[in-house]
């Protein structure tokens, strides 16, 4: 087994006043021309809303940095600069009564912008936004293809127009669009020292999906988010020249899931033995022990896809050989945020037992998540209803089922025990099948898919339990919006309440360790 990371490697956090140095070197290599922040401003900005200050902290080093206030609306959207909405960047305007975040500054490592640590800043400041029960998030954004294009758009307006009707490209302001914002008014004069953009920006304006001023029962207190997306994959079995090829191909659908904002990207079972596949084939002991050899390259190239795509990666299953020697079929679970975790699939069928010699692993636990603690279970696993019951027990709400099945008979298999363990545990079950053929590869020569993302059967959920599927044996993915609260409406309000009408006086599952 490699050595995992139990340490985030890249995170977001508030700022604190020891990481002002950092944040000053941070915009020195950001601004070299316009000159870094003064320590007094940065700590201004923390003393007056520390809440609204983020860091992104990647292997220890400050790689990014977030500067936020609360405004007024009457602030907000009409004709302002930089500077006297700011208080020069000291974040003195702040208004705690304010009914909107504006963003003062976001500036990431030039050296680092392929880990998307700009979305995180900007998704931190989104989940503020409705912690604190805000209307929405406002800032003055560059325009700086103005420049390029004043040629075509003399005037500022014109330009600004062309942006907001997506009839030109402007590098800054339509990330900030992919985003979620809309530009809604031309600032003018807003940064005079900004020459690309004319010294204009777009008043760039996210409005909170949550937000309802005449809910009446609005909490007072800090609220989470609700509905978490996921997409599985479908995979079907195919060639590679080499093992770049493969990992290249997986980067594909990692892309595709963070383009649909995924937090979630799941793959098959024995998804990597298509990493055999450029090799002569092999008998099934000696396939497998090749396999293994793979391990430390398949656990960095997808840890660094994590951080890439800032997604959290259910990565299928590899065979692994463990710290007693034994080959075990291991799901690794990459967080977004560097940190990896590693399940055994506890039950191995007759033929990976028999060909491979694979030994079933010692514990299952819930894998803690930014999206609150999941569970996996690998394909046969989630045929015995005890593993999902103890998940469910601490805490799961959504349990992944990476399978790999040959006919369609061990498919249905999969599926009727992961509809039945939505129901059991009034929880969300997402499974990811390998299709397709693959002769020269030992127990990958034919293979059966319909991937689906399971839900209970009760009123708010999907009428047949499914809220989305697969087409039969195709490579496709399948995206849905997984609502957690509707769970805990489920298990404290629904028409039946498996969790909570258990007869813990007449029966109970004990595990080994107690649990």
């Amino acid at each position: 087994m490699p050595k995992l990371s139990d340490k985030p490697l890249l995170e977001v956090r508030t700022a604190k006043i020891r990481d002002i140095p950092a944040i000053i070197k941070l915009t020195q290599r950001v601004y070299p021309e316009e000159g870094p922040y003064l320590p007094g401003t940065i700590r201004g900005q923390i003393n007056a809303f520390p809440e609204g200050q983020f860091v992104a902290v990647y292997d220890g080093q400050i790689v990014g940095y977030a500067a936020t206030l609360q405004l007024a609306e009457k602030q907000i959207f009409k004709q302002h600069t930089w500077e006297n909405i700011t208080g020069a960047g000291y974040g003195s305007l702040h208004n705690a009564k304010g009914e909107w975040l504006y963003g003062v500054e976001v500036c990431v490592d030039p050296g680092r912008q392929r880990n998307r640590i700009g979305r995180r800043l900007y998704e931190a400041r989104q989940r503020l936004c409705e912690e604190l029960w805000l209307k929405g998030i406002a800032f003055g954004g560059r325009l700086p293809g103005y420049r390029r294009n004043k040629k075509d758009y003399p005037r500022a307006s014109q330009y600004f127009q062309a942006v907001v009707d997506r009839e030109v490209r402007d590098p800054v302001a339509s990330f900030q669009m992919k985003l979620g914002f809309e530009p809604e008014l031309l600032l003018r004069n807003y940064h005079p020292d900004d020459k690309a953009s004319g010294g204009h920006a777009a008043l760039m304006v996210w409005r909170n999906p949550r937000y309802d001023e005449e809910d009446e029962a609005r909490p007072a207190h800090k609220r989470s988010r609700e509905t978490v997306r996921v997409t599985t994959v479908q995979l079907e079995a195919r060639r590679f020249v080499d093992a770049d090829a493969f990992f290249e191909h997986m980067e594909y659908f990692a892309d595709v899931a963070a383009d649909y904002s995924s937090d979630f990207v799941v793959f098959p079972e024995l998804f990597t033995l298509m990493l055999l596949s450029s090799e002569p084939e092999q008998p099934p002991h000696e396939a497998i022990l090749r396999l293994t050899e793979y391990t430390p390259q398949f656990v960095e190239r997808m840890q660094q896809m994590a951080l890439k795509y800032n997604i959290n990666i259910i990565g299928g299953t590899h065979p692994t050989i463990t710290e007693d020697e034994d080959i075990q079929n291991v799901c690794y679970v990459f967080l977004r945020d560097g940190t990896v975790h590693a399940q055994e699939k506890m039950h191995p069928t007759p033929d990976e037992r028999d060909y491979w010699g694979i030994v079933g692993g010692d514990s299952v636990d819930v894998i803690d998540t930014d999206c609150g603690p999941i569970g996996v279970m690998i394909c046969y696993d989630s045929e015995f209803p005890e593993v999902a019951r103890r998940l469910a027990d601490q805490g799961a709400r959504i349990m992944f089922v990476p399978y790999c099945t040959d006919t369609r008979q061990g498919h249905l298999r999969v599926k009727y025990c992961c509809q039945a363990r939505t129901i059991e545990n009034q929880c969300y079950v997402v499974t990811s099948g390998i299709t397709g053929n693959l002769a020269n590869v030992d127990n990958l020569d034919i293979n059966y898919a319909h991937s689906s993302i399971f839900t209970p059967s009760d009123m708010p959920f999907a009428r047949d339990g499914i809220a989305a599927e697969a087409s039969e044996n195709v490579e496709m993915v399948v995206v849905a919006d997984l609502n957690l609260s509707t769970l805990q409406w489920a298990r404290s309000q629904g028409a039946v309440r498996n969790l909570r009408d258990r007869r813990f006086d007449l029966y109970r599952i004990r595990w080994k360790d107690g649990g």
